[in-house]
């Protein structure tokens, strides 16, 4: 049986990244140098377009923390599509940096980081593994309660299958 590719996994898990975020300052989403794409911060933004807003510990739990986690991953793969094209190209996710709004005293930055870890497995299975950090803010812009930017390794043009 053969291996589900990214793009195959995306429509299963019915994701759209067709529309990356526009972004609120004078930035792009996503930068390519070489084989390495260099995603911006990207917040939970639902397909409406509203952003999912409070602090994880008051007005936010942890397993809706997650869910935001989960949402920024899929608007980090928006901005990722929009600068390759097909994310089938990605050989790896290098490197996570997940952000959470959270009350003083919060210390499970980790599991709700892991809501964007959990899918990029999801999508890229073994290439989806990735360092990562997982931090505590006491605040995000537009008072968002989780915001992620990634590292991708993706194959030259050489290494694509015909």
């Amino acid at each position: 049986m053969s291996q589900s590719t990214a793009e195959e996994n995306i429509t299963r898990l019915g994701i759209d990244v067709s529309t990356p975020a526009t972004p609120v300052a004078n930035y792009v989403p996503a930068v390519r140098t070489g084989n390495l794409v260099f995603v911006s911060g990207q917040g939970p933004r639902r397909p409406g377009g509203e952003y999912m807003k409070g602090k994880v510990g008051d007005d936010v739990t942890e397993d809706q923390a997650y869910e935001a986690a989960r949402l920024c991953c899929v608007n980090l793969l928006a901005a990722l599509k929009s600068v390759i094209g097909d994310l089938n190209k990605v050989q790896s996710v290098v490197k996570l940096l997940g952000m959470v709004n959270a009350v003083p005293g919060f210390t499970d930055h980790p599991k709700v980081i892991n809501g964007c870890s959990d899918l990029l497995v999801e999508v890229f299975g073994d290439r989806g593994k990735h360092a990562r950090s997982a931090v505590g803010m006491g605040s995000l812009p537009m008072q968002i309660p989780v915001e992620i930017e990634m590292i991708v390794e993706i194959a030259d043009e050489s290494q694509l299958p015909d």
